[in-house]
């Protein structure tokens, strides 16, 4: 097998997402298809397929986080709100606090909450402040402010450095189901279908509703917080 025909099959072998209208998300972990167990045609010949999982993204699924078809019960629309239904909006809500040292940017279309960066650096992020990053704070390490924007899981918060942007990171892929919030993606898993991401955001690591209320389907938006969504198997 040649290093091409090795690339190709790794790359085959990469999880991805799938948003499925008005439907569940598709978590594929495997595109090589294997034989289904008890399931033949009409020549009695053995099926194959890729293998996945239906992730809820309604917030209504008894058996969370798993899909159970709820959505189509309540009517579940994967659309955004008119003013929203292209995702590239986005972009258009990144700012970027310059620095003497470094350069925060911040996309608020993206931010799921999860307030990583309030938590940690306070002083930097400054919650009920304007404007609310303070990039200068000479008693903060800037490897301290790097290793904080890292923990945001939306992927709304990157940094530059001497003109060079830094907004992914090595790592494992892996779905976690966040508590009472969104699906924390990370380790590059691929997002296809109806997703469109903006030009100037992680692909890497992105969060993605599991509420049903964000109003930047697929993605995040930090509405379960709004709506106070609870997951109490989680």
């Amino acid at each position: 097998m040649s290093n091409n025909d090795k690339n190709t099959k790794s790359n085959n072998n990469k999880p991805m997402i799938v948003p499925l209208p008005n439907g569940p998300l598709y978590l594929i972990n495997d595109r090589e298809a294997k034989v289904i167990e008890n399931l033949v045609n009409s020549k009695d010949e053995k099926l194959s397929n890729i293998q996945g999982i239906a992730l809820c993204r309604c917030g209504a699924s008894k058996n969370k986080p798993f899909c159970d078809g709820t959505h189509s019960i309540i009517g579940f629309s994967s659309k955004n709100n008119e003013d929203n239904n292209n995702n590239k909006v986005a972009s258009k809500r990144r700012k970027s606090y310059v620095g003497k040292k470094i350069t925060i940017h911040d996309n608020r279309n993206i931010c799921s909450h999860a307030a990583e960066c309030v938590n940690n650096l306070p002083s930097i992020f400054r919650l009920n402040q304007r404007p609310w990053i303070d990039p200068d704070d000479e008693t903060i390490a800037i490897e301290k402010i790097i290793e904080t924007i890292r923990k945001c899981p939306s992927g709304a918060l990157s940094y530059s450095i001497d003109d060079i942007e830094y907004r992914d990171y090595d790592g494992k892929p892996l779905v976690k189901v966040d508590k009472n919030g969104p699906y924390m993606i990370s380790g590059g898993i691929e997002l296809i279908g109806e997703a469109e991401f903006p030009d100037d955001v992680s692909t890497e690591h992105y969060t993605l509703c599991r509420c049903g209320a964000s109003n930047n389907k697929p993605f995040c938006n930090g509405s379960h917080s709004t709506i106070n969504f609870k997951d109490d198997k989680n």
